[in-house]
């Protein structure tokens, strides 16, 4: 027989018995579709899991229930240990997606010994049921989970994924004092934002004409909408994967792909409903209204959603390769709602992203390398994510090798870093264009009006037509749910394959990988691949295309109200005067923090000291403050650990100079032995994560010295005080010069020109320490416009000053080597900024010093507060001169 013969004939065979497996596993799935969809509360978690409360028995009842995860028998859990909540989203599929695998979400939390909780759903809501009613149902369950955990060490860690996502944000908005941090998943929560050329789901809306199109669905679902077409949207967006290559994948491997194949349509199968005005709320005050991010929402009862008023760290996880929800969408209601960094921290807000560089939608639920990485990351360090100051910060994850230093301190087999980001790094993620956000506020407002067309005139007679027949007609012949109903041995002609598929599974014959025709086959399932991938490039630019000119219309945005509105077509949300006064009494509060504490709180201080200059916090570096914790027995809680190191960094953020300065007064009443150990413990936490660099050891040696002055003062109190507090003195200054240097730094890259950030920054410890009442400094308010013109030209001539005491800062530099020889390592000359003479600064100082020395007394606490407490009362201008010692 010719080789081409019988290559063919080998190909056509195997051609032919693929055939029937895979007709068999499209049977095998449909049958598992009626198994699975007959539970009563289906859902494809691989754990068992027992209930806890079912919110149907609330007294605004939802189809959501509340789950504990049992654990095997040889993964026990730790009753300190803060609880983990996962929370799956309700986009059209079932729940379970979270603990889907062994390594997932649920999985990884299990392993490291957490109580793990699941809130799932049931397949169809209950009557009259909205969104804001599963947002209480959520915070009813969370309290129950604290009171199931009095002995935990922290408040609970809620994971919430994709649309679950936005819930958990809206309920934590609701009630902060509920939740500990925050994994927020693929979690749209800025739907306008998105990058040009990419990721068209965005447009949906406007090329609908509106939400007009989602109430007409929901009415001829007999006000019940049928997920199954959140899902095919979801399809759409991939026609090259829907249409072949998820299938052609099976049918190619049809002898190892079906177990695979079979477990994930179990899931993307499961079909759920939702009522109408439940999509309706979704649709129009986020698809399309867009409104969270911006604190536009109010509910029911009048309660406005502000996402600013969570006070618990928010972890964003998102990817490049997510077409669902791009790094825009994630992040973008970071720049929705702040306009500063210090907007930020006057807020108290942890913010921590981390993007992957091309996990797709699912694979950040599903991914078992997701899983063993990132989600196994943040659980192992979900502790020190909870004390981080507030602020914005990137997780950056680095693979350990033989050569990381204390390797042992790390959890699993990556690093964890923690590095220091600005607004304006969010603003070069998300890409802001006013012009694209006019686009779609046109949108929002013909949504509206083709609604209200709808409602008024076309709304009635749809709801006629949908009678009870006709709507379930509708759901079993969706496009989705069709092939699930129609292939399974419901059907005679498909359950006829069965017995078929076991003969051929007991004579198969594949073709070898070299036949020709099977090479052939495969160039061929590539080239339709690549065809469909072109076909939805071309789709997606056409729809793109479209958008932009409709929307971006002049005559459109006329119509619809946007053409005479100036300025930007969002604004930022303003401060409430509640949190105006609240502000001002806690920079108020923090100055007089400034000059309490003992101990610990001098070594926090220090140790954020030098972190500064290492742009980020290692999980080392806590990883042995938590070891040495385990090791003694009168220990102060994770609470209260946390709540000192999140206080005193915010004191170094409020008042650097008044902070570092008071250190001698936190000192005074500890003996020499207990301040050089200290001194240890600070110098180890700060190689804990290997070398510093130069800046940084520079400083490490000046807190050293610092701490050791501090020591001879314990023993020698009329000998070394005047030095210590001069030494302390200097580092204060340098610390505010540091402080200063980093905020005109973000000023330049950020929304605010330099000289507004240069006010705000020196007037903010005097208005707030001599004006209790006066109102609050800008930086914690709003933006540059609200300064006067008389600011303004007081700004301007306040930052020409900035390069003349620079270059005097170097000309006096000799001059305070010779007079403080001591503390000559801690002088390093920077850009600085003040409104009045350095000469002045100096005389002020000299004064100080002198008043310090002469009213020493025998106790030496009162010592160190008058040595230092004058100095900061004076402080109204900022200078590289410092006392003589």
């Amino acid at each position: 027989m010719p080789p081409v013969l019988e290559a063919a004939i080998e190909y056509m065979t195997d051609a032919w018995q693929r055939g029937i497996l895979y007709t068999d596993v499209m049977r095998q799935r449909g049958n598992q579709y009626q198994r699975h969809m007959s539970k009563q509360a289906p859902n494809v978690l691989s754990m068992r899991a027992e209930l806890i409360m079912d919110g149907r028995t609330l007294d605004k009842p939802v189809n959501y229930m509340l789950t504990r995860i049992v654990p095997p028998k040889s993964k026990p859990i730790d009753p300190f240990k803060r609880p983990f909540v996962v929370v799956d989203p309700r986009a059209g599929h079932g729940p379970g997606i979270a603990g889907f695998k062994p390594e997932s979400e649920i999985g990884v939390a299990v392993d490291a010994g957490h109580p793990c909780y699941f809130i799932g759903f049931l397949p169809k809501p209950e009557p009259d049921q909205t969104v804001e009613d599963v947002v209480h149902a959520e915070n009813v369950f969370m309290e129950k989970v604290i009171d199931l955990h009095p002995q935990s060490e922290g408040k609970p860690v809620v994971i919430g994924n994709c649309q679950a996502g936005w819930q958990i944000m809206m309920a934590a908005a609701t009630r902060p004092d509920l939740f500990g941090p925050i994994i927020v998943a693929g979690a749209p929560l800025s739907y306008w934002a998105g990058w040009r050329n990419k990721y068209p789901m965005r447009y949906t809306g406007g090329m609908t004409g509106g939400s007009w199109m989602t109430q007409m669905t929901s009415d001829l679902g007999g006000g019940v909408f049928d997920g199954a077409n959140l899902v095919q949207n979801f399809e759409n967006l991939n026609p090259a994967n829907t249409y072949w290559t998820k299938q052609y994948n099976l049918y190619a491997n049809i002898d190892t792909e079906a177990p695979r194949y079979l477990g994930f349509e179990r899931w993307w199968g499961g079909h759920v409903f939702l009522n109408g005005k439940e999509i309706q709320y979704i649709v129009d005050n986020l698809f399309i209204g867009n409104r969270l991010s911006t604190a536009r929402m109010v509910t029911q009862s009048g309660l406005r959603l502000d996402l600013r008023n969570i006070r618990s760290p928010i972890i964003v996880f998102c990817s490049k390769g997510d077409d669902i929800t791009p790094p825009p969408q994630a992040l973008g209601w970071i720049t929705d709602l702040y306009q500063s960094d210090r907007e930020v921290l006057a807020q108290g807000q942890t913010i921590v992203y981390a993007i992957h560089e091309s996990i797709g939608h699912l694979g950040i639920f599903v991914s078992g390398a997701v899983a063993r990485k990132e989600h196994r990351e943040f659980t192992g360090n979900i502790d020190l994510i909870d004390m981080l100051p507030p602020g914005i910060y990137e997780a950056v994850i680095t693979e350990k090798t033989e050569d990381t230093v204390n390797a042992d301190m790390v959890i699993g087999d990556y690093v964890l870093k923690f590095e220091r980001r600005h607004l304006a790094d969010i603003q070069k993620i998300v890409e802001y264009r006013e012009d694209d956000a006019r686009r779609f506020a046109t949108v929002s407002r013909v949504s509206q009006i083709n609604t209200g067309f709808y409602k008024s005139y076309v709304q009635p007679m749809v709801q006629m037509m949908a009678t009870p027949r006709m709507t379930m007609r509708l759901q079993q012949w969706h496009p989705l749910r069709l092939p699930y109903e129609t292939l399974s041995d419901k059907n005679p002609a498909i359950a006829a394959i069965a017995p078929l598929s076991v003969e051929v599974k007991n004579n198969r014959r594949p073709a070898k990988p070299d036949n020709p025709f099977m090479q052939f086959e495969k160039q061929m399932a590539k080239s339709i691949e690549s065809g469909l991938e072109l076909w939805g490039k071309w789709r997606d630019t056409l729809i793109e295309q479209t958008f932009m000119t409709v929307y971006g219309s002049p005559f459109l945005q006329n119509l619809s109200g946007m053409g005479a509105k100036e300025g930007p077509p969002r604004i930022h949300p303003g401060v409430s005067p509640e949190h105006i006064r609240f502000v001002k009494r806690r920079v108020a509060e923090l100055l007089k923090l400034s000059h309490e504490g003992g101990l610990m709180e001098a070594c926090i201080r220090v140790m954020i000291y030098i972190s500064q200059t290492q742009g980020g916090i290692d999980e080392r570096s806590f990883g042995l403050i938590r070891n040495l914790r385990k090791g003694h027995e009168h220990a102060l809680t994770l609470a209260a650990f946390k709540r000192i190191v999140r206080q005193q960094a915010l004191v170094m953020v409020v008042n650097p100079e008044g902070a570092i300065e008071a250190l001698p007064n936190l000192l005074t009443s500890y003996t020499a032995e207990q301040i050089r150990t200290s001194a240890k413990f600070v110098e180890q936490v700060a190689h804990a994560s290997g070398e510093l660099n130069e800046e940084g050891e520079r400083r490490l040696t000046e807190v050293l010295d610092l701490y050791e002055l501090a020591a001879g003062n314990a023993d020698h109190p009329d000998k070394a005080h005047d030095m210590l507090v001069a030494h302390a003195n200097i580092l204060g200054e340098k610390a505010k010069r540091s402080a200063m240097a980093a905020d005109l730094v973000n000023s330049q890259s950020g929304l605010f020109n330099a000289q507004d950030d240069f006010q705000e920054i020196m007037g903010m410890v005097n208005v707030a320490a001599a004006t209790p009442d006066a109102p609050v400094p800008s930086v914690f308010t709003a933006g540059k416009d609200e300064l006067t013109e008389e600011t303004r030209q007081i700004l301007m001539q306040s930052t020409k000053d900035v390069v003349e005491l620079s270059e005097q800062a170097k000309a006096k530099t000799k001059v305070q080597a010779t007079t403080a020889p001591a503390a000559q390592q801690a002088v390093t000359p920077k850009k600085t900024a003040t409104k009045k003479s350095a000469a002045k600064k100096t005389a002020i100082k000299k004064t100080t010093v002198k008043k310090t020395v002469a009213t020493k007394t025998s106790s030496k606490k009162l010592s160190a507060k008058k040595a230092v407490q004058p100095t900061v009362a004076v402080k109204k201008t900022s200078s590289n001169t410092k006392p003589k010692a």
